[in-house]
């Protein structure tokens, strides 16, 4: 048995074998710089097949934080603000970087992650009913996440409604895909790329929680939204000189379609801790589709529990308890599973 278990998060191990062994391959070649090289040129072409949007704009940047903070400052204008779920990321573990760049996050109260079409437009109508409003910071986009903070998914209908929403107040849609592969993979899930391309304005490919060393792909399906994107990159240090090294990621998640099936044995192992924490007399905090499982804990177990797992102490729960989360990898491997298994049944005891 290992002397200690890593469910904490999804980027705790390196990268999928084959990033790593093109990587070795193409060590020594030589190439421009800044993801302007073949290699970034043949992954944003893999991208552009897979959502179906041959004219799409596809950049690489660093990191998630970076990708959110750089496109809501992009597409905002000076005096606007972004909406987003009052979980989602922007709004609480992003060390206010929206707002660094002078964006306030507009919270709206959201529902296992999600937030409505129908209150986002409630939300909008009020906003522009207040006489005052041009006091105020102007609702300029929508942000959400797919898979949201709590792994739960926007349908096709949800996102088709949002989408509505969005065109009809001239608001872009943006959707943050830190952890899309999972979505992806999820048999709950009816929402493709092609989707995303159709029915958003922006978004991105998880790529550092999704089998990547690090970085995301950005896509905008209509270039027009965000000119001079790749300047603004760079403004932002988003932008890795060594580009290749990004392109070559994605090239190969996007490589006989393995991006749309990396995340399913994650999301297989989920649901199997799922079951066990179940059939051993835990409560689940809700049952999310995705990689990331939610449970009660007792506090009082806490410090035992972390001495064998490392886990994640996602929220407080009430006095007694605590909502922790195991959360699934890629590369999460089957002994490691049912060791974790063997776990939640000597603590449920």
């Amino acid at each position: 048995m290992k002397e200690r278990l890593f469910f904490a998060s999804d980027y705790l191990e390196g990268a999928h074998p084959n990033i790593i062994n093109r990587m070795v391959e193409t060590n020594l070649c030589h190439t421009v710089g800044y993801g302007e090289d073949e290699i970034s040129e043949s992954a944003r072409e893999r991208i552009r097949k897979a959502c179906e949007c041959p004219g799409a704009d596809v950049h690489f940047l660093v990191g998630g934080t970076q990708t959110n903070a750089t496109v809501i400052d992009a597409v905002l204008k000076l005096y606007q603000g972004v909406i987003a779920a009052d979980s989602g990321h922007i709004a609480v573990h992003e060390a206010g970087a929206v707002e660094f760049t002078g964006h306030k996050v507009l919270p709206l109260k959201s529902e296992l992650g999600k937030i409505k079409a129908e209150d986002v437009k409630k939300y909008l109508r009020d906003f522009y009913e207040d006489p005052s409003y041009t006091h105020m910071v102007n609702p300029g986009m929508v942000y959400i996440s797919q898979p949201t903070e709590y792994g739960t998914l926007y349908s096709k209908a949800e996102l088709e409604a949002l989408s509505r929403v969005c065109h009809e107040y001239k608001m872009p849609l943006y959707v943050d895909g830190a952890r899309l592969a999972y979505a992806l993979a999820s048999p709950e899930n009816d929402v493709t790329l092609a989707d995303l391309a159709r029915l958003t304005d922006v978004f991105y490919i998880g790529g550092t929680k999704c089998g990547a060393l690090l970085g995301e792909a950005v896509v905008v399906p209509n270039p027009e939204l965000i000119p001079h994107f790749f300047t603004i990159i760079k403004q932002h240090g988003a932008l890795l000189a060594k580009g290749r090294l990004l392109g070559i990621q994605f090239d190969e998640l996007f490589k006989e379609d393995l991006y749309l099936t990396i995340g399913k044995s994650a999301v297989n192992y989920a649901n199997e801790i799922k079951q066990a924490l179940k059939q051993d007399g835990y409560r689940l905090y809700f049952d999310s589709p995705t990689n990331q499982v939610f449970f009660l804990l007792e506090k009082s177990k806490v410090d035992d529990l972390a001495k064998k797992v490392e886990f994640s102490n996602f929220e407080r729960y009430d006095d007694e308890y605590i909502v922790a989360r195991y959360c699934t990898s890629w590369a999460t491997t089957r002994e490691d599973v049912d060791v974790l298994l063997e776990i939640i049944h000597e603590f449920a005891l």
